[in-house]
């Protein structure tokens, strides 16, 4: 069995072939699938987040509303860009989605993507110390925010507050048990998803890696599963951890599918990101029977207990619970994923 859920990067923009020409139809748009998607028995509604562009930024009034509108899809992100936050009011945000949603928040946070502006997060207020990075910057905020999840008291209450205080220090409030449990760490590398292991966070891997021996991407993505469960193991963590890895999948069932999606299949590709050499997974569209046979030889989607779908969100609501119904209906049943 495996969850399968899906992801949207929240792409808007003022077209008329675009189902969503502004942020409110991004927003509203987005509450709209994942309540479709929940329908469908979909496990998981995961949302991108991106700064300075036409695409979903601050993410958590949006799961608190999806949170509101549905009762047992999961949601989550794929991922925060951890050198932009706050983690103090990023841990109140996140506490109050999680209420909302009942305990369903799986939070993907992570040092980031490449911006639309230089350095970004200056604008923010956060500058890395001297003789570090902005990649140490965002796993500093990320530790931080790990801590205040855990809800230990740590502020001197004012002896004369304007309201009655519980005894001893003070947390953040409102705070949610368990959330610490559900967050999870976006890694492009062997070694951060090793770091993430460590800091017992579930490990998101997405359809980009770092090149680091030059095989398929699929198979350099596997043995990055495998090294980070080893991790998890020698860093004695009470349970179980979650893995997640994005595809893009269609199952081409009718025509709609094959005009958008028919043109063949990409091969892995390589790029340079960030001054890194990455190694792009392909995408998958084909019918049904052929797709499941490629998807059988996708090691990394073998080793991964949650599955992904990145969806085109701007060809609307209607067609992207299609995309989501096909995978569920015509692909899952015969890979064994329900």
């Amino acid at each position: 069995m495996k969850k399968i859920g899906f992801l949207s990067f929240g792409h808007w923009t003022p077209s008329s072939q675009s189902q969503t020409r502004s942020a409110q139809d991004t927003l509203l748009q987005s509450i709209d699938l994942a309540v479709a998607a929940e329908e469908l028995g979909a496990d998981g509604a995961y949302f991108r987040v991106h700064h300075f562009a036409r695409q979903l930024a601050s993410p958590f009034p949006l799961l608190a509303a999806i949170g509101a509108r549905t009762k047992k899809i999961e949601i989550g992100t794929g991922v925060i860009d951890m050198r932009y936050e706050n983690p103090f009011y990023m841990a109140e945000d996140a506490g109050s989605a999680d209420l909302i949603s009942n305990g369903r928040l799986q939070l993907g946070i992570s040092r980031g993507s490449p911006e639309q502006v230089i350095d970004g997060w200056r604008h923010f207020g956060f500058n890395p110390q001297e003789g570090e990075t902005d990649a140490d910057m965002g796993r500093q905020h990320a530790e931080v925010f790990l801590q205040l999840l855990k809800g230990e008291g740590f502020a001197q209450p004012n002896p004369r507050p304007m309201f009655p205080n519980p005894p001893g220090l003070l947390r953040l409030e409102p705070h949610s048990e368990g959330l610490r449990e559900r967050i999870w760490w976006g890694s492009a590398s062997n070694a951060t998803a090793t770091w993430a292991a460590k800091q017992g966070m579930n490990l998101q891997s997405s359809t980009l890696k770092q090149d680091e021996t030059g095989e398929p991407f699929h198979v350099q993505q596997a043995a990055q599963i495998r090294l980070y469960r080893e991790a998890w193991t020698e860093a004695g963590h009470s349970r179980a951890p979650r893995v997640s890895v994005s595809r893009s999948i269609f199952a081409l069932v009718d025509d709609r599918d094959r005009a958008y999606f028919g043109r063949g299949q990409n091969g892995d590709q390589i790029g340079i990101i960030d001054n890194m050499r990455a190694v792009f997974g392909r995408s998958y569209a084909a019918e049904p029977d052929r797709l499941i046979e490629q998807l059988k030889a996708d090691e990394a989607i073998a080793e991964a207990d949650t599955l992904l779908l990145t969806v085109p969100n701007q060809l609307g609501v209607e067609y992207n619970a299609h995309v989501i119904e096909a995978i569920l209906k015509h692909v899952a049943p015969a890979l064994g994923w329900r």
